[in-house]
């Protein structure tokens, strides 16, 4: 599929028709953060993730007889 410039414009201006110029950034800096944070979980050790999880776990107090 190959998008020449005629297209990419024409998409363009349905995006900015459809949410208009203010909403865009919000938009697009909502779809970056998605990434960056499936970009992060893909990347993640599960063994890491767990460890995470067990530190941040308060101490277990030990019962005295």
């Amino acid at each position: 599929m190959n998008l020449g410039m005629p297209e990419i414009l024409l998409i363009s201006l349905v995006v900015v028709l459809l949410f208009g110029t203010k909403k865009i950034p919000e938009l697009f800096s909502g779809l970056g953060a998605g990434i960056r944070n499936f970009k992060k979980a893909v990347n993640e050790d599960p063994d890491d993730a767990k460890r995470k999880e067990l530190a941040a776990l308060p101490p277990k107090e030990k019962e005295s007889a």
